[in-house]
């Protein structure tokens, strides 16, 4: 449920050293025909080292969620961590392994698909944490018809973990639906393309000369 109450927040201002970054890279890629969206090539290096790239300097620490081809994201220099939920079920179950190993307070998520990812995400999303009591604070884009949430994209409370894993356990899939059983805070950015995920080989192909 959106937070309407700009309170004094509670709990102590985050530093970058108690956030931990975690990049999602745990799907079937089934819309790029079951390839492995975080390592394929998009400006001269794997997706997700674009995002990496990114959300690093951001955060204390990062840690990296993938179900395939796990050497290889290792091999990208940061901790990597399979679902503890099986059968690929989806951004929730990343999260929850995030939120596993996670040694901070808070963490912070983005998908290795989208490779603009903002440079300002951590500092924009802790600001709005910081004038309100929120479980989890999300990017949003747009007005009216064409605002468009972000949810995939999030800071969150570790402490929120056996709130997930009730969720899990007791079938819940959608994002959406367990943010709305939490007090969340929207934080409107006016660079929609940010945010923009690579999903095709035809919008791999089209986006890469950005990347460059």
């Amino acid at each position: 449920m959106p937070n309407p109450d700009p309170d004094p927040d509670p709990y102590p201002v985050p530093r970058r050293e108690n956030i931990t970054g975690l990049v999602l890279a745990g799907g079937r890629g089934t819309r790029m025909g079951t390839l492995d969206k975080g390592l394929q090539d998009f400006g001269g290096q794997p997706m997700v080292g674009h995002v990496i790239a990114r959300l690093l300097p951001q955060v204390g620490a990062l840690l990296v969620n993938a179900n395939q081809n796990v050497e290889r994201y290792r091999a990208l220099g940061h901790a990597v961590f399979e679902d503890s939920v099986g059968g690929f079920a989806g951004p929730l179950a990343g999260l929850h392994t995030g939120l596993l190993h996670c040694q901070t307070p808070w963490l912070v998520t983005a998908p290795c698909d989208s490779p603009f990812a903002p440079l300002n995400l951590v500092a924009r999303l802790l600001e709005a944490q910081q004038r309100t009591v929120s479980d989890i604070v999300v990017p949003v884009t747009g007005e009216g018809a064409a605002r468009q949430p972000h949810p995939v994209f999030c800071l969150v409370r570790t402490s929120l973990l056996s709130h997930l894993s009730a969720y899990l356990d007791g079938g819940g899939r959608k994002v959406d639906k367990w943010y709305s059983t939490l007090l969340v805070t929207e934080v409107t950015f006016d660079d929609e393309s940010a945010f923009r995920n690579i999903n095709t080989l035809a919008e791999l192909n089209s986006w890469a000369p950005a990347a460059t």
